[in-house]
């Protein structure tokens, strides 16, 4: 029995020396594979920080990067705060960056180029005593910019030795959207700026740039673009019609729709030349407008919108009374362009509505049939009258409950389908979805009569005056 213990015991021993010399050996190896890499330069953070053998340089950046941007957010107390942190560690540059190993070694890195096109020539394993050296980042005066038919579009850091290609490859490639991209343009200012080099070269071209060059990839704008016109309400199959830059027919549009349902109200149909603050200026000029430019900027909307009203009116003869009510004319007639469409006559190619050009982002409405007439104002029983064809106005009144005590006798008939506003007489057609408005008459009071008649005396008072000096004068 002893011996048995004795064994016992002598396992546990050796299980416990086992785990502990497991320990050990993790240890020391953990403490083998971490090295000690020193980042110097224009970066959030530097100093001498602890590496693994196994991490490349982007790695490593990425994480001393991340790891500092935790820190510093912690102490944000607001939004803005937040904003101007995030914007204060991202100003350096993955471009140019040195690299100088321990054993005298140096290599310029283009982290920004391993992002895209994976090459890890630009990113290798980090070793013992490294130190990573990121460049200034003079983005403003150190650069070379790439605009036209590229992917990305935009503005880096200037490397010494940077070629066409280098900057093309940054801007993500050619964009494929475009055809026959053969040719670029750049524009190599002086020192003192006054005097610009242009420079014709191939896309291929292994061309060496400059600090400062301003490179136009050039290509033909391509209007490939998802053209559409919105169709809804009384229409077989509402919604996004795909449509041409400016040839497509609004009767052709009806036809994808698959035509109007029985209950469509053609009367009452509307087409909507676009929904936008910038429609105005679209229509004024025939140029797209930048819609992220004008949404990301009201202060440049406001100005532009101003300007455009200034304008209108600057050689005007409207005095301030007029302008409010031009205002909104003015703004009726750039959203509302096509409301004189007789939609009854869409689907036949002989009539000129058929041609009407349907442009991209307009909208087209085609609301249900009422069947009602709308009375209101001085009625006993205001609202929806079932409409009957050939009924005048009187009927309407009569069915809405006849005439209050204080109508008044101009009673108006607004048309549902342009808002326009006729007296009533006994020729006018009354339609479905329009409305019959009875306005009150105005009761003067006691008090209101003076002062009008006050005023009246006053007039002649001053009437007589002016004659009698007349007659002073004729003396």
């Amino acid at each position: 029995m002893k011996n048995y213990i004795y064994l016992f015991f002598i396992l546990c021993f050796s299980l416990s020396f086992a785990q502990t010399n497991e320990r050990t050996q993790n240890s020391s190896m953990i403490v083998a594979n971490t090295i000690s890499v020193t980042i110097g330069g224009q970066f959030p953070v530097t100093g001498t920080f602890p590496a693994s053998v196994t991490e490349r340089v982007d790695q490593f950046v990425t994480r001393i990067y991340s790891q500092s941007l935790e820190r510093s957010l912690r102490t944000a107390t607001d939004q803005t705060m937040l904003e101007k942190i995030k914007k204060e560690l991202s100003d350096y540059s993955l471009r140019g960056v040195l690299l100088k190993r321990s054993t005298g070694e140096e290599y310029i890195l283009d982290l920004a180029k391993f992002r895209i096109d994976g090459d890890f020539k630009n990113n290798p394993y980090l070793k013992n005593d490294d130190v990573i050296i990121f460049p200034p980042n003079d983005i403003e005066r150190n650069f070379v910019s790439i605009t036209g038919a590229v992917n990305s579009p935009g503005k880096f850091l200037f490397v010494d030795g940077d070629k066409l290609k280098d900057i093309i490859e940054l801007a993500r490639g050619i964009n494929k959207a475009y055809e026959n991209v053969t040719k670029a343009k750049i524009y190599r200012l002086t020192y003192d700026g006054r005097n610009n080099e242009i420079i014709d070269i191939g896309i291929n071209d292994d061309f060496p740039l400059k600090r400062g060059d301003q490179i136009v990839v050039l290509a033909e704008e391509t209007q490939r673009k998802e053209f559409f016109a919105l169709v809804l309400g009384e229409v077989i199959q509402p919604g996004y019609v795909p449509v041409t830059r400016n040839s497509t027919k609004l009767g052709e549009v009806i036809k994808q729709t698959k035509g109007f349902t029985e209950n469509a109200s053609l009367v009452r149909a509307r087409l909507f030349r676009g929904n936008s603050v910038t429609t105005l200026l679209e229509k004024q000029y025939g140029i797209k407008i930048d819609e992220k430019l004008l949404n990301n900027d009201r202060e440049l909307v406001d100005r532009i919108v101003n300007y455009e009203q200034a304008m209108m009116f600057r050689m005007s003869n409207l005095v301030e009374e007029d302008q409010y009510y031009f205002q909104a004319e003015n703004q009726y007639r750039v959203l509302n362009e096509g409301s004189a469409i007789d939609f009854s006559k869409i689907s036949d190619e002989k009539y000129e509505i058929y041609n009407f050009i349907v442009y991209p982002g307009d909208v087209i409405i085609i609301p249900p049939k009422r069947n009602t007439v709308y009375v209101f104002g001085q009625v006993s029983n205001p609202g929806h009258v079932k409409f009957v064809e050939g009924k005048d106005y009187l009927y309407y009144i009569e069915q809405a409950g006849g005439l209050g005590e204080y109508a008044e006798d101009e009673i108006m008939i607004i048309k549902g389908s342009s808002r326009n506003w006729i007296p009533a007489e006994k020729n006018v057609t009354v339609e479905e979805g329009d409305y019959i408005f009875i306005p009150k008459e105005r009761i003067k009071s006691f008090r209101t009569l003076t002062m009008e008649l006050a005023g009246y005396f006053s007039i002649i008072g001053s009437i007589a005056t002016v004659l009698l000096l007349i007659v002073q004068l004729g003396k």
